[in-house]
């Protein structure tokens, strides 16, 4: 703690920094980052120069702050080496101070010397450094302005040493700022030697603490590096390291940021104490868990408090990775009781929260969250180690773990595939990757080509004719699904889903009922009765899987579902022998069900508002309900304006606000068929008919007089619902658009993914309205309107490919158009008057020749053309050819004949025959044309150019 605050107080005392709180570790609206992974994320529209110019952000010039940073997931993922080895974590703290146009190479340098050798007290003939050692090939000459820095700061010659574009040159991707770096490095055994030999080789002896970077140049799309108008620095410097370095470890985990965690973690397991072994010296892989529970749990307090839950989809899905995998090495290798995880919250609080008070304040959410998931974790753990165990016993020696059998636990008991790997590794056995990899593809097949809502399945779910009339022959009972609506609403508003136990009483397979169905196989089972969902009324069916009773360790995961006369068949892949008569108990993936009953009630609510915003006239047309979101379809007059996409969000907004109760009850089709302003009674729906009713009571809406279906939602519908619509917290239509006349078709998000959306959202208008004001700014400068103008662009892809409100998306939409009118005129504009500036001198110099051929700077092929159209037009008896070499070597052309000189002199000949002596093309007309070659071949290109004209004049 001591060395994070003498950090920040150096910057902020003595050299007049900002102290900026840390960024919350969920990114705001980059959809392109799982996580805040490193200091500079918050300051990326500065960098981009992207920033509102009326922004707080845009008035900082000095800033100091220590950020917290997630690496899991994502191009920077550490987590499966984490425990592995004494340095990697997948949270760490990032000290850094930065310069937004205000100091640069040589205060930077000189404060973190300052601060590392006077504050930190660190010897100086430990610390080397490095800068970059330029690039030829990208024309990019040795940094030797930060070398002669380091040198005038006394550190020694042998100890500043040059590095290659790999180590010190900065970028933040593909495009955008970059710029080179110098990286202070330390030798943790000192005693005099020279450890130059040791910078940057991977020893674990000279390790590097801080990076700072010098952002000077802009990658542009084409690869080529401009300098950027202002020059920034972003330093970065990991406290962990920091502290190891200051305490005297080497080992992170040996420092007081750890040392408490792994203490508690030690009160509260069976395990022997924490002896910071490694590789096969750590027998049972004791000390690789306490790493692993003691950064896991860090990690896992920074993202609940920051509003990151373990879940389904991106962050989300990492962080119940990250929860599972420490929930494992707490009970298996650490023999730890069910609880230990959140009891480590506490101490973990108590290192980091003095400088993060949000988690102190969160401690007790923290708790919940983590031993909810933990519960649901640990009975899934204990039937997948079964699994393995029984597989792996069944296994002839040297055969590699079948992947039918990992998919089963990756799909359905939610196993990381990293955690499969490693409770293999830990049996020496390895996983059939190449196989695994197959059902993977052919899942994502099956998703993206999957059977739109009301098509068929495959032959194993589809009955046909004849198995359908032998089963009804054979008296086999249609399937119970009532159980698919037995769940209620628990404490802290979680939805609690009855088990359901039931017989196999067919299975059918390649169009052909069988009694029995061997290992491998894929069939459909039918079952007595089920509480799974099978596909119909728009909504897609569940997944889960089943197990037979008294046979705990062989999952049969059930990947659709599907209704067929009255029968419900589960798609199952048979991991062993399934026979007719076999009792089975089902287990509906709850997660993907409740995201379905989300937006299933989101459905009905959007339909609801549709009609109050649009008027009654509006009819559903079609509805697709899935784990990720929702598809209606409707009549409408016209296109849907951007106010009425907002009113209709509104109206479904207002409505979850109320938390108003589903009612659901089954009824007579002929009492349903009676209710004034009932939605949706042309299909063909069974009897009894469930009606689903919003905030009123189903009793209420069937007596006579009732108008309460004309007031409120109420449909026939057969799908399952939230029971309360507070559940669905938000909604976002991300799309609208019409399929045909007069039916428009609308996507919508819920639930996170409406939050991240309106994030995102948000966000980009705030890039908008900065470009908007930066056009408004006087520019005179071509290549600067260029990249504004490029900047449009690149914002307009982004608006249109993002998930975002869509109301929010049209409104960008026509800002940018206009916006990319006005850049392109200005840049046309500035290109005429510098063109009008050249042909002036070019005038002065030939003055009324027949022939004007000349080199001249131009900055695209754009501006030497208005420069030779300007000579044509006020000289009309000349004929002109301009050539313009450019920075990466290539030589522009561009000519103009008179048309006094035509037919005999051609424009486009002329400019032929001069690109092909600079080994280029060229086209056009008689009159004008352009090309462009190589400037080896240029002076001859300007004699070919002068023979040709006089060869035709």
């Amino acid at each position: 703690g001591q060395i994070r605050a003498a950090f920040l107080r150096f910057f902020e005392e003595r050299h007049g920094h900002r102290h900026l709180p840390s960024a919350p570790v969920r990114p705001r609206g980059d959809p392109r980052l799982l996580f805040v992974n490193a200091g500079m994320n918050q300051f990326k529209p500065i960098f981009l120069g992207t920033v509102h110019p009326r922004s707080e952000l845009a008035q900082h010039r000095r800033v100091v702050n220590s950020q917290k940073c997630v690496r899991a997931g994502g191009k920077h993922n550490d987590l499966e080496d984490v425990g592995r080895d004494t340095y990697h974590h997948t949270f760490f703290e990032m000290l850094g101070n930065w310069s937004f146009g205000d100091y640069f190479k040589e205060e930077a340098c000189s404060m973190a010397w300052e601060l590392l050798t006077e504050v930190y007290e660190i010897p100086r003939d430990r610390l080397y450094v490095t800068y970059f050692g330029g690039d030829p090939s990208l024309g990019l000459s040795a940094d030797e302005e930060c070398r002669d820095v380091w040198l005038r700061l006394g550190v020694p010659a042998s100890h500043v040493l040059p590095f290659p574009l790999k180590d010190n040159f900065w970028e933040m991707g593909d495009t955008g700022p970059c710029g080179p770096c110098t990286e202070i490095h330390y030798d943790h055994v000192g005693g005099g030697r020279n450890a130059a030999a040791l910078v940057n080789q991977g020893s674990p002896d000279v390790v590097e603490i801080w990076n700072l970077v010098f952002m000077q140049y802009n990658r542009e799309v084409e690869g080529n590096l401009l300098p950027l108008p202002q020059h920034h620095v972003d330093t970065g410097m990991g406290l962990e390291r920091l502290v190891t370095v200051l305490q005297d470890k080497r080992s992170n985990y040996d420092t007081d940021l750890f040392t408490p965690i792994l203490d508690a973690i030690h009160k509260g397991c069976r395990a022997p104490r924490y002896q910071g072994l490694v590789g096969n010296a750590d027998v049972g892989r004791v000390n690789m868990a306490y790493r692993v529970v003691a950064d896991h749990v860090r990690t896992l307090c920074v993202c609940i408090t920051d509003g990151i839950y373990p879940g389904f989809s991106g962050a989300e899905l990492v962080l119940r990775r990250i929860l599972r995998r420490a929930v494992r090495f707490c009970s298996e290798v650490l023999q730890a009781p069910p609880g230990l995880l959140a009891s480590l919250v506490p101490t973990v609080v108590e290192v980091l929260g003095d400088a993060y008070p949000e988690l102190t304040r969160n401690a007790n959410q923290i708790k919940d969250i983590i031993n909810e998931n933990e519960a649901a974790f640990l009975s899934s753990l204990e039937r997948g180690r079964r699994i393995i165990e029984r597989t792996v016993q069944q296994m002839g020696p040297s055969t590699n773990f079948p992947a039918e059998v990992a998919w089963s636990l990756y799909g359905s008991l939610g196993f990381p595939l990293d955690l499969i790997d490693l409770m293999l590794e830990e049996k020496g056995i390895c996983l059939d990757s190449a196989a695994f990899k197959e059902l993977v593809l052919e899942d994502a097949k099956r998703k993206a080509g999957g059977s739109q809502a009301g098509e068929p399945g495959s032959t194993n779910t589809h009955l046909d004719v004849h198995s359908l009339a032998q089963l009804q022959g054979s008296k086999v009972p249609a399937t119970d699904d009532s159980p698919k609506y037995a769940y209620t609403l628990g404490q802290h508003g979680h939805y609690e889903f009855s088990p359901c136990q039931a017989t196999v009483l067919m299975l059918y397979r390649d169009q052909c009922l069988q009694k029995e169905v061997g290992a491998g196989q894929r069939c459909g089972v039918i079952l007595d009765r089920t509480n799974f969902y099978a596909q119909q009324g728009g909504q897609d069916s569940d997944q889960g899987y089943m197990i037979r009773l008294g046979q705990q360790d062989v999952l049969f995961p059930v990947e659709s579902v599907h209704l067929c006369g009255g029968y419900v068949i589960h798609e199952v892949t048979a991991v062993e022998t399934l026979r007719a008569g076999d009792q089975v108990q089902l287990f509906v993936d709850e997660a993907r069900r409740l995201a379905c009953m989300t937006n299933h009630t989101a459905t009905h609510l959007l339909n609801f508002a549709l009609r109050r915003v649009l008027g009654d006239s509006t009819e559903q047309r079609g509805s697709h309900v899935t784990a990720e979101r929702l598809r209606f379809d409707f009549d409408t007059k016209g296109h849907v304006t951007v106010e009425q996409l907002q009113q209709v969000e509104q109206v479904v907004q207002d409505l979850i606000q109320k938390n108003e109760v589903m009612h659901m009850a089954e009824v007579p089709l002929t009492l349903a068929r009676r209710v004034q302003g009932l939605r949706a009674v042309d299909e063909g729906y069974p009897d009894p008919v469930r009606i689903v009713s919003l905030g009123v009571p189903v009793e209420n809406v069937l007596t006579c007089d009732s108008k309460a279906a004309m007031q409120t939602s109420v449909e026939l519908c057969c799908g399952t619902h939230l029971l309360q619509t507070g559940s669905v917290e938000d909604l976002a239509i991300i799309s609208e658009r019409q399929l045909v006349k007069g039916i428009s078709r609308v996507i919508a998000v819920t639930g996170g993914q409406a939050k991240e959306a309106r994030e995102v959202g948000q966000c980009l208008a705030m890039e908008v309205d900065s470009v908007s004001l930066r056009m408004k700014q006087r520019i005179t400068s071509i290549p600067e309107m260029q990249n504004l103008s490029k900047e449009v662009g690149q914002l307009t892809k982004v608006v249109a490919s993002t998930a975002m409100p869509q109301w929010q998306r049209k409104e960008l939409q026509t800002i940018l158009k206009a916006l990319q009118r006005t850049a392109n005129t200005a840049v046309k504009k500035l290109e005429l008057q510098q063109a009008e500036k050249v042909a002036q001198i070019l005038l002065a110099k030939y003055c009324n020749q027949p022939v004007i051929i000349d080199t001249i700077p131009a900055d695209s092929l754009s501006i030497l053309m208005k420069v030779v159209n300007q000579l044509c037009d006020k000289s009309p008896g000349t004929s002109v050819l301009l050539l313009s070499p450019q920075a990466s070597g290539e030589v522009l052309c561009a000519c103009q004949v008179s048309k006094s000189c035509l037919p005999g002199f051609s424009a486009a000949d002329w400019a032929v025959a001069v690109c092909t002596q600079m080994e280029g093309k060229a086209g056009g007309s008689p009159i004008v044309a352009k090309g462009s070659g190589n400037a080896k071949g240029m002076q001859g290109a300007l004699t070919t150019a002068l023979e040709f004209a006089q060869s035709k004049l």
